[in-house]
């Protein structure tokens, strides 16, 4: 019985994976038409679309953090069945692989149109690129995964109790943004949405993950209190927006983005475990595509920049037909990748069941291949 408790899915922590995914992809169409783009490597629109900055400011401080915290949920789900070994094992089949495979593969291919776009020297050039999250939270499994089979183990131990009681309290939570002020003013990032590959994205998604684990090992307690507190959630989290955009401008304290994006994600979490936790078809199918669309967006993204760019069309046009580019090109690639057995493991999903085991699975969900609670997809 107990097993079952710790094995009972929750769709609402898929929707939100494949909803954070889909802001992901928006949030990168859009840096094309941010005058600022190409400094960080993106190809750019002559002609920006300064008003889109508003919705991309709200959005930066907390969705990257929150793609963390779904991914240390993931990871108690992910071990719950597993020994440690086994799960390492798991682990560098569905996320170390795509890592080093899209990092000589799939970046290589993108960097070489944003070089063609500018007119620069061509030449193979390969990175983590937009993949470097992947790296770190296989760095978060191999650091954390010791401690979190401790608490596996004893799970009727003092360690879990206390966990399970702060994370089922108001006063749990603010132990939990003390840690994410601390980093903010330890490290003292600038700008504070800058994540990739750097100490204080590092930092951010290890609490994050560590905090995510701990949310779902606290089990009902958790989303019930976060429930009840939603709108106060809600209520912060859009206050501190408007006092950044109105009151700071650009020089905006850490410690109130820190807070502000905590309840921004608190807000998720409640409001999506009261309205999200429902299966569905539409469900399965976009988790399983998470991942490959993750992985493979940029290509489209830069092979839709560099055809619609050019173009005198209104920049609203121009961002509207990158993105409709990248979302074909995606999931048309998808439907490929999901059909050839050895290309679904570089694009970080299982394996086809046997048809034998495809039917016996029915009644436990999988006809619909939902994905086991993992890191970013599964």
């Amino acid at each position: 019985m107990e097993n079952q408790i710790k094995n009972v899915r929750r769709y609402d922590i898929d929707w939100l994976r494949v909803i954070a995914i889909g802001l992901l992809l928006i949030y990168h169409v859009a840096i094309g038409v941010q005058p600022w783009g190409r400094m960080i490597g993106f190809i750019t629109s002559d002609e920006p679309w300064s008003a889109l900055w508003i919705p991309m400011s709200l959005l930066n401080v907390w969705r990257i953090p929150l793609l963390f915290f779904v991914s240390g949920m993931g990871m108690y789900f992910a071990m719950q069945t597993r020994t440690w070994a086994q799960l390492i094992e798991e682990r560098s089949q569905r996320i170390l692989l795509p890592f080093v495979f899209g990092m000589f593969v799939i970046v290589p291919i993108h960097l070489w149109l944003w070089r063609h776009f500018y007119g620069m020297t061509q030449q193979y050039i390969w990175s983590p690129g937009h993949l470097w999250f992947l790296g770190n939270i296989f760095c978060y499994v191999l650091v954390l995964s010791p401690f979190f089979f401790y608490l596996k183990k004893n799970d009727s131990g003092k360690v879990v109790a206390w966990i399970k009681k702060a994370m089922s309290q108001p006063w749990g939570l603010l132990v939990v943004l003390a840690a994410f002020v601390a980093e903010v003013l330890v490290i003292n990032p600038v700008p504070f949405e800058l994540y990739a590959m750097n100490m204080h994205g590092f930092v951010l998604g290890l609490l994050a993950f560590f905090y995510g684990f701990c949310f779902v090992l606290a089990g009902e307690g958790f989303w019930t209190m976060i429930q009840r507190g939603r709108w106060l959630f809600f209520i912060l989290a859009a206050a501190l927006y408007v006092l950044r955009i109105i009151q700071f401008g650009s020089l905006i304290p850490g410690y109130l983005l820190a807070t502000e994006s905590i309840a921004w994600i608190l807000t998720v979490f409640a409001f999506g475990s009261k309205y999200l936790n429902k299966p569905g078809r539409t469900l399965a199918y976009l988790s399983e595509a998470a991942y490959p669309v993750y992985i493979l967006h940029m290509i489209f993204l830069y092979l839709g920049s560099v055809w619609v760019f050019p173009l005198a069309i209104p920049v609203q046009l121009q961002f509207l037909l990158v993105l409709l580019i990248t979302l074909a090109g995606c999931f048309g690639t998808f439907e490929l990748v999901r059909r050839v057995g050895f290309l679904r493991p570089l694009f970080g999903l299982k394996q086809m069941p046997a048809k034998s085991n495809l039917r016996n699975s029915k009644h436990r969900g999988e006809a619909l291949n939902l994905p086991a609670h993992t890191q970013i997809t599964d």
